[in-house]
């Protein structure tokens, strides 16, 4: 199969900065971080984190549990199959980046918060009952875990946004009671032959949300497009996470924070795994750069809710929610 439509630069260290976040985890240094979390936001969005404080055997059960998952056949997958909530397993071709791109090849296994009884709220389109198998009683707690280590480090780094743009340190934090993050096992098998060019495991696209915080394996895949439109490939780098910026968080920041197309291009010859946290606050939070900048800003774009601008990009994106194409 020709790749060429898929080719990529190699990543300059700087395009991609590595931060350590131990300091503003701990309370340290909140200035610093903060300071190298703004200029990363502001140019490319994506940033590797190290000191981010997932222990590495929640990382590893959490991603064993997945590979495992989507070993499993058609039809024990088909038990979990993904609810109006956008909760469960969303089987290969499901969503697609843009309306004229072929169908992503990919599965992923979705989850959102649940308290500690596992009872998650059922007051938003894009909130419900999380779907666990019967088949593997040990998913949830695996899966819970690393859902509650990863949002912590999305707090963390969203108090390092507020410092960074000369905020109080939890602005972006006032209204996350009941968010509406979910996380994804998203499982990517090797290219087949027959794919054809515009085939991605991850068409190109932007992410929806506030803010993405990933977790690579060791295959790698993870393209990023630079300010002159060349692609860059992002490999794993061990013990690190890598986070971008989001659309919303964009808007938020009237543009001052890039939203960067990004795509996978599987192209290892081997399964590869990703593990994906969508932070994003409560669904009735008001996306307005005027609370950023001043009530006489005058924003490029209209506020808009965190919910209304989520449900209206899932329609898009995914064929379960377009009765046409399910």
């Amino acid at each position: 199969m020709d790749m060429n439509y898929a080719k990529a630069k190699e990543l300059d260290p700087d395009a991609i900065p590595v931060v350590d976040i131990r300091s503003l985890r701990d309370g340290r240094d909140l200035t610093v971080v903060a300071r190298a979390l703004d200029a990363a936001s502001r140019n490319l969005g994506f940033i590797y984190i190290e000191g981010h404080g997932i222990p590495a055997d929640i990382i590893a059960a959490a991603q064993d549990s997945a590979i495992s998952f989507f070993r499993r056949s058609a039809a024990e997958k088909e038990t979990v199959r993904v609810s109006s909530k956008h909760r469960g397993w969303i089987g290969y071709g499901g969503a697609k980046m843009y309306d004229t791109a072929k169908a992503d090849l990919k599965e992923s296994f979705v989850w959102g918060y649940q308290d500690g009884a596992g009872n998650a709220p059922d007051d938003h389109p894009l909130r419900g009952p999380n779907q666990w198998p019967d088949f593997d009683p040990g998913m949830e707690r695996h899966a819970m875990e690393y859902f509650h280590q990863a949002h912590n480090v999305a707090h963390h780094l969203m108090r390092g946004f507020a410092i960074g743009l000369d905020l109080d340190e939890n602005f972006f934090l006032r209204t996350t009671d009941h968010p509406l993050s979910r996380a994804s096992y998203v499982y990517y098998p090797p290219l087949p032959p027959e794919g054809g060019a515009g085939s991605f495991g991850v068409g190109p696209h932007t992410d929806f949300g506030v803010l993405t915080v990933l977790c690579q394996d060791s295959v790698g895949g993870l393209q990023v497009q630079d300010v002159n439109g060349d692609w860059l490939h992002a490999p794993p780098i061990e013990g690190t996470l890598i986070v971008n910026v989001a659309d919303l968080l964009t808007r938020w920041t009237d543009g001052a924070y890039k939203s960067t197309p990004h795509r996978v291009v599987n192209q290892s010859g081997r399964e590869r795994l990703s593990v994906v946290l969508a932070y994003d606050p409560d669904p009735g939070t008001v996306i307005d750069a005027r609370d950023v900048f001043g009530r006489g800003y005058d924003p490029a774009k209209e506020a808009i809710t965190c919910g209304d601008y989520l449900v209206w990009r899932f329609d898009k994106a995914f064929s379960y929610r377009r009765p046409e194409d399910a």
